[in-house]
């Protein structure tokens, strides 16, 4: 059940970050596409009544357990040290921008 809401959500939206309001690397990727203009779906899974079902679901779909666990485009980015090395290699905006999470200008 779990798995199957975790990839529902990340196939309707553009971005998703499953995420943990306590969690310092969530906030950095949080304020990282706050930023940047980035239209994004949030699941703070310390929140959610499943959050802790829906982690173990994303597990075993991404071999990933921790958060931030990042996906655009519906594809699986990884944690915060990937899509900060997305951002410094200049890969991120390009990638945010093809997946419509983009709406204003960044330039």
């Amino acid at each position: 059940m779990a798995l199957a809401k975790a990839k529902e959500i990340v196939s309707s939206n553009p971005v998703v970050v499953f995420s943990k309001t306590y969690c310092p690397f969530c906030v950095q990727v949080k304020q990282l596409f706050a930023s940047l203009g980035v239209t994004f779906k949030l699941i703070e899974m310390d929140v959610e009544p499943d959050g802790a079902d829906i982690q173990a679901a994303l597990l075993e779909w991404t071999g990933q357990r921790t958060v931030p666990n990042v996906f655009i485009g519906g594809k699986h980015i990884g944690g915060c040290d990937n899509t900060t090395d997305l951002q410094n290699q200049g890969k991120l905006v390009p990638l945010l921008t093809s997946a419509g999470a983009i709406t204003k200008s960044t330039a």
